[in-house]
């Protein structure tokens, strides 16, 4: 029986606006080459375009996917439950390999410590005879993972751009953005409180309340 390979990647992390996108893909190893002839690579180094055809080709040709789309509001939560985010993060990998059940799976490591994510990962799987491989940027090392990044990045692309048809331009989401800064600080300004979409719990935002609500200069607190 053909080995089953499942890769496991996010998209939306570190970003101020909307949920956090979590994929995996599973392939049939003898399937595994085709991810390579397509031109599957880190998501991040391909256009929109491009990762929306591949995306379609990815789904289509693998044998299962999952995507877990972790809400604002579940990653605001996650203080009330004291618990980091990438220990969320664990949490959803974990659930994505139990539900796909793997032979081996390739992650894209959230924590500093590669070995240490593999093992936390392995402990928490409800299955025997897994094999994983934990890498940073594992996104641009292994074309399964690449399948993921691909997948997660176009779903989340998607939320992004309907919050812009409702809302207006709102950049790109990052806290790197200064249209994505303006957008939050004119909402606070004009509505008193804080977009419904918006990581209410990530430190730009507490710090653009306090600015904007009451008129500390976001200065004080850099």
């Amino acid at each position: 029986m053909a080995k089953l390979i499942l890769g496991i990647d996010e998209a939306g992390r570190g970003c101020l606006i909307g949920s956090m996108i979590i994929c995996g893909v599973l392939f049939d190893e003898n399937k595994y080459k085709y991810l390579e002839e397509i031109g599957v690579k880190d998501s991040k180094k391909l256009s929109p375009r491009r990762r929306t055809e591949l995306c379609k080709l990815i789904v289509e040709n693998c044998i299962k996917y999952k995507v877990i789309d972790v809400s604002v509001k579940e990653i605001d939560d996650r203080l009330n439950k004291n618990i980091t985010l990438n220990e969320l993060e664990l949490e959803k990998f974990v659930e994505i390999i139990n539900s796909l059940k793997p032979d081996e799976a390739f992650l894209d490591a959230v924590d500093v410590n590669e070995e240490r994510f593999k093992i936390s990962c392995k402990k928490r799987v409800n299955y025997k005879g897994l094999k994983i491989v934990s890498k940073h940027k594992a996104d641009d090392l292994f074309p399964i993972v690449s399948a993921a990044s691909i997948v997660a990045k176009t779903i989340r692309d998607k939320k992004i751009s309907e919050l812009k048809i409702k809302y207006g331009d709102l950049g790109s989401g990052y806290t790197s953005d200064v249209k994505t800064i303006e957008f939050v600080r004119n909402w606070i300004k004009e509505k008193k409180s804080i977009p419904p979409f918006i990581r209410k719990s990530w430190d730009t935002t507490k710090k653009l309340l306090e600015e904007e609500l009451y008129n500390k200069k976001i200065s004080e607190f850099l």
